[in-house]
């Protein structure tokens, strides 16, 4: 039988208009693929396309480029400009509504005087450019269109700066008109809805994992889990 050697030296490949290659073709091969693995080990960050090497530029200093810039705007000219601070505050607002806890917080950490940042609030509050009672009422809106109970929405109106006293206030009159409550029916509801036909074992557990998670009252809980989920 004749060895693959002596076949392919009868029998070159043709690789393209007539040409073959031979014995010293493999070796220019082999040289030529050296110089390639020893380019990319040169250059880590290049790679084989279309049978050439493209390199590729590392991204050294893009991360710290983009925190120097974040730190940057952290900091402002002057921290007692009264203007620069107003100005800051309406950009604020216009983006979002905004209690004036959470502005105040916002406004400190650009860099503005405590100061400054009390007489910039004190002078939208009265020109009522910020009303925190209106702020705090749609936030318990939205709350109960989440279907959150009362510790869930405290939390929330927490999170979005407004003073305790008044989120207390808040909440207490949504509870008497009956707001959580009815948050927590419309959740036994849907959970009924999404539960339909598993066990009931199964139905109360998603409902409870639900209601925990959004804040409501467990006695609540178990009044609407033994109407619906049964």
């Amino acid at each position: 039988m004749i060895s693959a050697e002596a076949f392919l030296q009868h029998n070159p490949v043709v690789l393209q208009d007539g040409e073959s290659q031979g014995p010293q073709d493999d070796r220019l091969s082999y040289v030529e693929a050296g110089e390639s693995r020893s380019r990319c080990e040169e250059h880590p960050h290049a790679f084989k396309r279309g049978g050439r090497t493209t390199r590729v530029k590392a991204n050294k200093g893009k991360t710290s480029l983009w925190n120097s810039r974040s730190a940057g705007s952290a900091t402002v000219e002057n921290p007692d400009d009264g203007d620069a601070c107003r100005e800051a505050a309406l950009r604020l607002l216009d983006a979002a509504p905004r209690s004036s806890g959470a502005l105040r917080d916002r406004l400190i950490g650009k860099g503005y005087a405590e100061h400054t940042v009390d007489g910039v609030i004190d002078r939208l509050i009265a020109v009522h450019l910020i009303n925190d009672l209106d702020y705090a009422q749609s936030v318990v809106r939205i709350c109960a269109n989440r279907m959150m109970g009362r510790r869930g929405t405290m939390m929330e109106l927490a999170r979005k700066g407004v003073d305790h006293a008044l989120a207390t206030q808040v909440a207490d009159e949504a509870e008497r008109n009956g707001v959580f409550e009815e948050a927590a029916w419309e959740l036994g509801r849907r959970v009924a809805h999404k539960t339909e036909g598993l066990e009931r074992q199964v139905r109360q557990r998603r409902f409870w994992s639900a209601g925990g998670r959004k804040g409501h009252n467990p006695a609540t809980l178990r009044e609407v889990a033994e109407a619906l989920l049964v």
